[in-house]
């Protein structure tokens, strides 16, 4: 039986090392999804300059994007997704949370990230989060694993720095939020940059 393993990851850097420590461990790159925010620019679109925040309000097909180095890495694409913004993502969670991005907009369908976790058996409340984060300047990992490695595999998601799920979950309910909501406005890269230092200070704190 298959089973998905999620982490959230505050820097790209994290997300990207416990990557590497996923297929280190034998999880095909087929497996292995991630989908990280790039408010930031810091991955261009080699195959389109314009700017696909512009298309944020309505999901936007993935393009090639420029700065993956190695295995899924190599397979970057830019897509937006509406309530996040501009995304990297690489993986079957992309191509999944594209798919559903394509169907709200055409048929009103749940869409984006939420909806592709969710159909992949992560649970909704959680999936919520997960969105919530991308949201904030966030990196999404998730594998699909055989349930008797679900455990290995997500040790070596925390080993790689995850965010704590429900402590986190806490901090966004004490600033009034309930949701992900896919009409929000997508955080400004001001705005995530305090975010990421408020979470930084916290974990120097600790």
């Amino acid at each position: 039986m298959t089973k998905t393993v999620t982490g959230l990851f505050d820097t790209y850097s994290d997300a990207t090392s416990a990557v590497d420590q996923l297929k280190a461990a034998g999880i095909s790159d087929s497996d292995i999804s991630i989908v990280s925010n790039n408010s930031d620019g810091r991955h261009k679109d080699k195959d389109n300059d314009n700017d696909v925040a512009e298309d944020a309000g309505t999901g936007a097909g993935i393009g090639a994007a420029v700065g993956g180095v190695g295995g899924l890495l190599t397979g970057l694409g830019i897509m937006a997704i509406p309530g996040v913004g501009p995304v990297v993502a690489a993986g079957w969670l992309a191509a999944t949370a594209a798919g559903a991005v394509a169907g709200a907009v055409v048929g009103g369908a749940a869409g984006g990230i939420v909806g592709a976790l969710t159909d992949s058996g992560v649970d909704e409340r959680d999936a919520h989060v997960y969105a919530e984060g991308v949201r904030r300047g966030g990196t999404l990992v998730t594998a699909k694993v055989d349930e008797s490695r679900s455990s290995e595999a997500e040790a070596i998601l925390q080993r790689s720095n995850w965010v704590d799920l429900p402590t986190r979950r806490t901090a966004y309910e004490g600033q009034g939020w309930t949701s992900f909501d896919d009409k929000a406005d997508p955080y400004s890269q001001a705005e995530i940059e305090e975010e990421r230092a408020r979470y930084a200070r916290r974990s120097s704190s600790i």
